[in-house]
């Protein structure tokens, strides 16, 4: 038995058709749902951050950033339509290059959606408190603040993880719904935000300075705004769930990346036009820009939208690493006890095993720089993503595809380039953190995955 065994495209297929998971979303519900992982906390947190270090030249920034993960992006939609996978980037390298690879991957990709969810959630809190104080509700400070700080821990973002757990072991026809209206709340009040915001931009604001930072300020808020996309991938985990794939996928994946680029350029037009750019470092910048032209009330709206918005953030990734997990189990690489569904059709166990350990990190331990790991995982997991798509254009010319990568082989080989780049800018914390995960992973894998792999 070999450490690089692979799966054939022709038992994924089998395994897709075979309908374990009940196929409900279309296409846009799947643009829904990519839009809900990708415009959260980065909208909402990320352009205020990333306009304070760049200046109006930050739509370079985020064309820079949204260039990159476009061109993963077509890599994903043909993998995505020629795999049509739970398992998204686990199964693309289960094929490609074996299984050790892409149980690894997968390992820390669950991982990552996971700790991405917490933070998430931890943001929501937030937001939360602040809406409570708003309506002249003060929540005590104890039932929000870690056990380490004197306090009992997060407990709205315990409580808000396991509701949304909840709606997730109900199904996808349930949960799909209520992340479609949350994500309408959202994107409502990113339209509100820009057209009230426009009425109030000074073209001065642009002109006078427009790159205050320079080439440098430009590529370091690039850097800082890429991991506002993390999220597309995701989209390519309900591949079982979704009705005609091979077509529905691709023109999700493609179309969500669009739309979150254009809101996230349009967004920050707005923000640099109407206050300086050196007063946006603020973690709520919208709001923040909205009191400073008297506009409190819309303020109000977009923290209320900001409330529920940032629900469909949690759903999204915490349902990509639900299914990661489950597609692992069905391999035979964690326990069996995780492919059970239950009358909906759901992997329950998975599920809430998931949703309570994104509960206990989202209430009681400082994410921190934890949350980096979400970042390290995506960046190499999109770069194997590309090289998975060069294996796939030499290896399986002839497997049917609902959508091919433009300029093969040229595509991908500039999508591995620049994610190697931004490699550069881990921090070391990250990178420790990143190895003792993969060393867990690999303990788990050589003491019961390798013996159960359903691959001889």
């Amino acid at each position: 038995m070999s450490y690089l065994r692979k799966k054939s495209v022709e038992s994924i297929l089998a395994e897709a058709r075979s309908k374990t998971l009940a196929p409900t979303m279309r296409t846009m519900d799947l643009i829904l749902f990519g839009i809900g992982a990708i415009i959260g906390s980065g909208i909402l947190v990320l352009t205020g951050k990333a306009s304070a270090e760049a200046g109006p030249a930050v739509i370079f920034s985020f064309l820079i950033a949204g260039v990159a993960c476009c061109l993963a992006a077509l890599c994903y939609a043909e993998l995505a339509s020629t795999i049509p996978s739970s398992g998204s980037t686990y199964t693309y390298l289960y094929v490609s290059i074996g299984e050790i690879v892409a149980y690894i991957i997968g390992w820390v990709l669950i991982g990552g959606y996971v700790l991405s969810a917490a933070t998430v959630s931890n943001g929501w809190s937030s937001y939360f408190s602040r809406l409570l104080a708003g309506l002249g509700v003060e929540l005590p400070k104890e039932y929000y603040t870690l056990p380490a700080n004197g306090g009992y821990g997060n407990i709205p973002a315990i409580v808000i993880v396991l509701l949304i757990t909840f709606l997730l072991s109900r199904g996808t026809s349930s949960s799909k719904l209520v992340n479609n209206l949350m994500v309408a709340a959202k994107v409502g009040i990113v339209i509100l935000f820009i057209v009230v915001g426009s009425f109030y931009v000074e073209p001065t604001h642009w002109t006078n300075d427009f790159a205050p930072t320079g080439f440098s300020g430009v590529m370091l808020a690039a850097t800082t705004v890429f991991f506002a996309y993390l999220g597309f991938d995701a989209i390519s985990t309900s591949a079982e769930e979704t009705i005609n794939p091979e077509k529905a996928l691709p023109k999700a994946i493609i179309v969500t990346m669009i739309v979150c680029t254009a809101f996230y350029i349009l967004v920050c037009l707005v923000l640099t036009g109407v206050v300086e750019y050196s007063r946006l470092g603020s973690g709520d910048a919208l709001v923040f820009v909205l009191e400073e032209v008297g506009q409190n009330k819309v303020a109000g709206i977009v923290s209320l939208g900001a409330v529920i918005g940032l629900m469909a953030g949690i759903l999204s990734f915490m349902y990509a690493g639900i299914r990661i997990a489950y597609t692992i189990a069905r391999d035979g690489l964690l326990p069996k006890v995780f492919t059970k569904v239950n009358d909906n059709k759901v992997p329950s166990t998975v599920t809430w095993s998931l949703g309570c350990l994104t509960a206990v990190l989202a209430g009681f331990l400082p994410l921190g720089k934890l949350a980096e790991l979400a970042n390290v995982a995506s960046i190499i997991a999109f770069a194997l993503v590309s090289y998975t798509t060069i294996v796939f254009y030499k290896k399986f010319p002839d497997v049917k595809r609902g959508f091919r990568v433009p300029g093969m082989p040229v595509v991908p080989i500039i999508s591995i380039v620049l994610f190697a780049a931004l490699l550069y800018s881990v921090t070391l914390t990250s990178w420790i953190i990143f190895f003792v995960w993969v060393i867990v992973g690999l303990i788990v894998y050589f003491t019961y995955s390798y013996k159960h792999s359903k691959i001889e």
